[in-house]
């Protein structure tokens, strides 16, 4: 029951090329920054990622990108990652964006064994009619545009079928976890951990205070350990890096 890993590099040594990974974390908040940049120097490339979105340029997910090593992206947001709305629009990089509530959901359906749901979310717009650039052409051009999705009408409302994503790995953060990978995660840096863990074949969590055993009130557990894998425990340095996007001040 003693999931704990000696090293993050141990913990994502089998994570192969092609592999893909549910990544959790909103911008640079609650990103697992430790495991991913032990991806990185292992160097596995042609990853498909499901995640919000892709970090910033040189930090999180924007390493892997300005690596080259991502090949496709399902996501909902591009922002601040200039380097990732290039290769998207220069045709070097598939993107399938999907509404943030409808993502959150995919990847919580398919931690449950549910392989699809219906949603009003999208309803009249391409991400159901189909249309979406997934890839360009260097030109700009589409060269691959998103399919049409079934449609519904339930009680005189439509809705649209979406599918559960299961991922052969997920790499999340949490505050506090122990060794048989329950989580606590913390505010605002819960958001998209708990369903990306949940939707790992695999899942490794890294952890800013490892507890003792009973320790964790199992009614603040977020993240049971059923749908945890592997434990690795952040050095106090590792727990304290926590960029922010744009620091505003006020003078």
């Amino acid at each position: 029951m003693d999931k704990t890993m000696a090293s993050a590099a141990e913990a994502v040594a089998d994570i192969e090329d092609g592999a893909s990974l549910a990544v959790g974390g909103f911008g640079l908040c609650g990103i697992p920054e430790t495991l991913i940049r032990a991806l990185y120097d292992k160097g596995s490339g042609r990853l498909h990622i499901v995640s919000n979105n892709c970090g910033v340029d040189g930090r999180g997910l924007g390493i892997l990108l300005g690596a080259g090593r991502v090949t496709r992206v399902t996501g909902s947001y591009v922002g601040e990652n200039k380097e990732f709305a290039r290769q998207y629009l220069g045709g070097e990089l598939e993107v399938e964006l999907t509404p943030q509530g409808t993502l959150a959901e995919r990847l919580r359906a398919g931690g449950c064994g549910i392989p699809a749901f219906y949603t009003p979310a999208g309803v009249g717009t391409q991400v159901a009619d189909g249309g979406l650039p997934w890839r360009h052409h260097p030109d700009g051009t589409v060269a691959v545009a998103s399919p049409p999705k079934e449609a519904r009408v339930f009680e005189g409302r439509t809705y649209v079928l979406e599918r559960g994503i299961t991922t052969d790995f997920a790499l999340v953060r949490a505050a506090v976890g122990d060794r048989h990978g329950n989580l606590v995660l913390h505010r605002t840096a819960a958001n998209f951990n708990a369903p990306a863990a949940m939707a790992g074949r695999v899942s490794i969590a890294e952890v800013e205070r490892l507890a003792d055993p009973g320790e964790l009130d199992p009614d603040h557990i977020h993240v049971p350990g059923v749908f945890v894998q592997r434990v690795v425990v952040l050095t106090r340095e590792q727990a304290a890096d926590k960029p922010v996007e744009k620091r505003t001040v006020r003078v």
